[in-house]
């Protein structure tokens, strides 16, 4: 099983890379409000929808491949404007500029890059002029991190996760926006700590963090995989962070 489904099955909510604090720093440079349209890809059991939701938007419509991901979105949504359908985030089969603002978090690091380059694509097609797009990622440092040193952790990542990870630096990260035609406006990072202990109270709360915990140690399986999981990660702290990008889509 994959990393994130794993964290998951064992009851974690927030599988951003750079947790509750940076998502709402995305929320906040997106500058959601009334008059927007927003697509969300891939977005999970809804935990960003929910904040987004709280925004109230205009419309949502999340593009979600697992079908139940996509149901637990639809229940958090209680707006007949809400909505989660199951689809493919590189071919949403929405209609080119039809949206004022598209978000994507976790998702384009876990995609080779012909994907992930059809992915930013399609974002920049159903954003009308003037479109916000904000993304949010696993990224590598520092940024002069060595082509052969980036691959090393990626493969370590790799076999941590039991899934394909392909973290940028944030110049690449750029890069990708800009080759796409965007026009890169806001940017953050912080630490990547997803299963530190305060960062688990921050994002989870201590009721939710004592459960998560307390299924992972009644599960030896789990349990392994998970302290390989942080052991990796402490292991090349110094290699991974989060970053959070907003680009915005010329008007001409």
């Amino acid at each position: 099983m994959p990393g994130h489904l794993l964290l998951s099955s064992m009851g974690k909510q927030v599988l951003r890379p750079g947790g509750c604090k940076l998502t709402e720093d995305l929320l906040a440079a997106l500058d959601i409000g009334p008059g927007d349209h927003v697509v969300e890809l891939a977005p999970g059991v809804g935990a960003t929808a929910k904040l987004i939701f709280e925004r109230n938007p205009g419309g949502y419509t999340g593009i979600e491949r697992d079908e139940q991901a996509a149901a637990q979105v639809n229940a958090k949504a209680k707006n007949h404007r809400y909505q989660c359908i199951v689809g493919k985030a590189r071919e949403t089969h929405l209609s080119s500029h039809s949206c004022h603002v598209v978000l994507c978090e976790a998702h384009l690091a876990m995609q080779a890059e012909d994907r992930r380059r059809k992915i930013v694509a399609e974002a920049f097609r159903i954003l009308r002029p003037s479109g916000r797009f904000g993304i949010h990622e696993l990224c590598l440092r520092p940024d002069s991190l060595e082509a052969e040193s980036q691959q090393r952790v990626r493969e370590e990542l790799a076999r941590a996760t039991q899934a394909g990870v392909y973290p940028l630096t944030v110049p690449d990260w750029g890069d990708l926006l800009v080759d796409a035609g965007f026009q890169i406006r806001h940017q953050s990072t912080v630490s990547m700590r997803i299963l530190e202990p305060v960062r688990l109270i921050r994002d989870e709360g201590i009721g939710s963090t004592a459960r998560i915990a307390l299924n992972i140690l009644k599960t030896p399986a789990a349990r392994r995989r998970v302290l390989a999981m942080r052991r990796m990660f402490r292991q090349h702290s110094k290699n991974l962070g989060a970053v959070a990008i907003v680009a915005v889509k010329p008007k001409r």
